[in-house]
């Protein structure tokens, strides 16, 4: 199967199958795709900007400034023997459990970007440093969709052990190239200037803030046309034939595409055990979406997307395997809210005033904290 799929002849005449099918369907229905990228854009202006580019320049700044190579001499002794990583890459673990998607992979491509870390190293910490933020699974999954704090707290804890121990077992990817070694340190606010790090920052971040949109724009449209002629409903019979619940295929599809859409679906169905593993299994995987937005990242920069796209299926599974676990020795008591649901949809009606304000005094406050453990740290070591 794989040798035929090899030639080139046979992938040229899927991708023109493809091209041709998606121009027929935009044709056939051009109002659909236009509802879909409108929903795509109006998530983008009022969530998905306000709410990750404060966090972005965060980042950037951290390890332009040298931040993050001060914290990793800190944080060597536990980075390295647990994930064989260096000890900066701690600064995306943190902000990737923080921030949520893709802020994770974009922090771990800047530290390989000055060097900080060995592309071996980048190709382990991207297999689990890109996660989803406690906003999205307390907020919009545990309360929204679950109508249980209970049910949020569970998904988030089983979410980052199953990272975690995902990054241990990617320990034991690659071999380190003797040749291939990460600079050495520099001091903390001194690898570049402040404007010219604030400047570089601001420019880099919206810069894959829009790469990120154009993603969420795209599988907005053809998630849209894709329900429209029952394409979903095609796969979830497939699915059904090949051992799947029927129960749980349709919402299984749609997470596999788009996290969002994925979880919003489970709204309509029992909340059990299954349900929920599920639930953690989307969020683990984290949809289609999210890896073309991380993949758009890793253009150029020499990276294997192989171990990232493996990562996050191994994250996926191991969440949804302790959270079945947990729920099956301790059941949990929660009220079964399907009118909640409702709150993912508004998701895309939240005012870009209140947002804003908020991630941007969340970002601050990030940094001035790194800044004055940074000092304190200086200081106790008389500045060395």
């Amino acid at each position: 199967m794989f040798r035929i799929l090899k030639k080139q002849v046979l992938r040229d005449s899927v991708v023109l199958i493809a091209l041709l099918t998606a121009a027929l369907a935009l044709v056939t229905a051009p109002t659909q795709a236009m509802t879909g990228a409108k929903n795509g854009l109006t998530l983008c202006c009022n969530v998905i900007i306000p709410s990750l580019f404060p966090f972005f320049v965060l980042s950037s700044l951290a390890v332009d400034l040298g931040l993050a190579a001060y914290l990793g001499r800190l944080l060597e002794g536990v980075m390295r023997p647990l994930f064989r990583v260096s000890g900066c890459c701690a600064m995306a673990v943190v902000l990737g459990f923080v921030g949520g998607y893709p802020l994770g992979a974009k922090t771990a491509l800047e530290l390989y970007r000055q060097g900080l870390c060995t592309k071996t190293e980048t190709e382990r910490l991207l297999a689990f440093c890109n996660n989803s933020g406690p906003a999205f699974i307390l907020g919009v999954v545990g309360a929204g969709i679950f109508g249980s704090g209970q049910i949020g707290l569970l998904l988030y804890a089983s979410h980052c052990v199953a990272s975690l121990l995902t990054g241990l077992l990617f320990r034991f990817y690659g071999h380190e190239d003797p040749r291939a070694k990460a600079t050495s340190y520099p001091k903390p606010i001194a690898a570049t200037t402040i404007p010219t790090a604030f400047t570089n920052g601001v420019v880099r971040s919206f810069s894959n803030l829009l790469n990120i949109c154009a993603f969420v724009i795209f599988f907005s449209a053809l998630l849209q046309l894709m329900s429209y002629f029952g394409v979903f409903t095609a796969i979830a019979r497939l699915l059904s034939l090949m051992g799947v619940s029927s129960r749980y295929a349709p919402q299984l599809v749609a997470g596999l595409l788009e996290l969002t859409s994925g979880v919003s679906s489970l709204g309509g169905v029992a909340s059990s055990a299954g349900s929920i593993s599920m639930a953690a299994f989307m969020l683990g995987w984290a949809g289609l979406s999210v890896h073309c937005q991380v993949l758009c990242f890793l253009i150029d920069s020499g990276l294997s997307a192989r171990t990232y796209l493996l990562g996050k299926f191994l994250h996926g599974l191991i969440s949804a395997a302790l959270t079945y676990l947990v729920t099956t020795l301790f059941p949990l008591t929660y009220p079964v809210s399907y009118y909640l649901t409702s709150q993912t949809q508004s998701l895309t009606q939240l005012d870009f005033r209140h947002i804003l304000p908020v991630t941007l005094a969340t970002a601050v406050l990030c940094w001035m904290a790194l800044v004055a453990l940074c000092r304190f740290l200086a200081g106790k070591t008389g500045g060395k």
